[in-house]
């Protein structure tokens, strides 16, 4: 190979501006459950298809723009384990509340705090200084109404949810299915 064609290509490499761009995909997966992919890319076309093929493959079907996101809420959410803080639940729940948190959920072993996106560093900036630690703390889709599988559905769910997992260009997964 002529030394001009290999200059010419390391020129090229090191001068080129890929540009990644931001892309949502819904669908729904098995049984129904409402899925938001949210992918970043060079080639929308080969995104696109490589989601596509992985729904499919696990019995769903990927959608038009807007078909499952009227199901899903964009929140600012925290989960805090409760074995990591000696705060007792009541003074949790009123400095989550006092810092501008929308709502406090004590489950079994976590506490879960959502905000709006607007407040959201807000709230996890002040829960930071009163020395708590997160297990998670983003802004996410949260669904406002959820699906519940059969063992087979949850075997194709867990599929779809893995496949989509293992896709490079693919950065957040969301779904309506009640786990």
């Amino acid at each position: 190979m002529p030394n001009d064609t290999i200059n010419n290509a390391i020129k090229k490499a090191s001068t080129s501006n890929e540009n990644y761009e931001e892309i949502v995909y819904e669908g729904y997966g098995p049984n129904g459950v409402a899925v938001i992919v949210e992918a970043a890319t060079d080639n929308k076309n080969r995104t696109a298809a490589d989601v596509r093929h992985v729904f499919d493959k696990a019995g769903g079907n990927l959608g038009t723009t807007g078909c499952v996101s009227y199901m899903f809420n964009k929140k600012g959410v925290i989960i805090i384990e409760k074995d990591s803080t000696d705060i007792d639940e009541d003074e949790l729940m009123m400095l989550a509340l006092d810092a501008g948190a929308e709502d406090f959920k004590s489950e079994d072993e976590i506490y879960e705090i959502i905000t709006e996106p607007s407040e959201f560093e807000t709230v996890r900036e002040k829960l930071e200084d009163s020395g708590l630690e997160f297990i998670e703390a983003q802004v996410q889709m949260v669904p406002t109404t959820t699906v519940s599988l059969d063992e087979k559905g949850i075997e194709k769910m867990e599929r779809l949810l893995e496949k989509l997992d293992e896709l490079d260009d693919v950065s957040n997964v969301y779904h309506n299915w009640e786990e």
